[in-house]
């Protein structure tokens, strides 16, 4: 019997052509696919946890009621100390802002009581985050906060569920700084393109992880458009739901 072997089947120079060329698009097809998700990281306010509005100004009130300023010049103080405030000391920050020194222990204290009651998972966040790693998935949080968020993170339910945590307050880089992002992934050990970034939009933060390589993600409340006018005309991905992470990471 015959063999129909290599000298049958790909001897004409037509037939070997069409095999190489079949073997070189398919290796094009690879090249093209996105890099497997290794890790994923999340932004923290309103992605994971949810800002306490009311609280927050109340707050703010009773800090400017300590300054000799009217209402309108502290509230532009505020505005103009942002990035001293999000990557400096609160102590700084407010004395920057007019708070008189022996205010500032008081105001202190109530800032860090308030993130402890900031600092509590949205439903489902602490069950997908262990899932995710129970899939072999990296985890970072990447957060623009005042430093009461690193320092009474220890105590909340986040604890121990990040292999890397990246506050600006205690890093000195804000988003959409690209510093931030790749501080976030050289501490995963991993590439950004390996990474999907989950947040609200904020700072610009999802325009700012692709900038750097990564894949964004926009989350927002069900039945809303997004809050942030940097994301209003976003066209990527969207979740309303932290647990819908887990659909996204099979399929990218």
């Amino acid at each position: 019997m015959g063999s129909r072997g290599f000298d049958s089947g790909l001897s004409s120079g037509s037939g070997l052509d069409e095999h190489l060329g079949k073997a070189r698009k398919s290796s094009e097809r690879r090249r093209e696919q996105p890099p497997r998700i290794r890790a994923v990281i999340f932004d923290l306010w309103e992605t994971l946890i949810d800002w306490l509005i009311e609280e927050s100004s109340v707050f703010r009130q009773e800090l400017a009621a300590t300054t000799a300023h009217t209402p309108e010049r502290f509230a532009e103080l505020w505005q103009e100390t942002y990035r001293l405030r999000e990557t400096g000391s609160l102590a700084d920050a407010y004395r920057a802002v007019g708070v008189p020194e022996e205010e500032l222990e008081r105001l202190i204290d109530a800032r860090h009581a308030l993130a402890r009651r900031a600092l509590v998972p949205r439903d489902g966040v602490v069950g997908t985050l262990q899932e995710l790693r129970r899939r072999g998935l990296r985890l970072a949080v990447v957060s623009a906060c005042t430093e009461d968020v690193p320092n009474v993170w220890p105590e909340t339910a986040f604890a121990g569920l990040f292999d890397a945590e990246v506050f600006s307050a205690t890093c000195g880089y804000m988003k959409p700084d690209p510093e931030i992002f790749l501080l976030a992934a050289e501490n995963l050990g991993v590439e950004p393109r390996d990474c999907l970034y989950v947040g609200d939009g904020a700072n610009d933060e999802l325009a700012g992880a692709e900038r750097v390589g990564m894949r964004s993600v926009l989350i927002q409340r069900p039945g809303r458009d997004p809050y942030w006018p940097e994301v209003q005309g976003w066209t990527g991905p969207r979740i309303t739901a932290i647990p819908e992470v887990l659909e996204l990471v099979e399929l990218v």
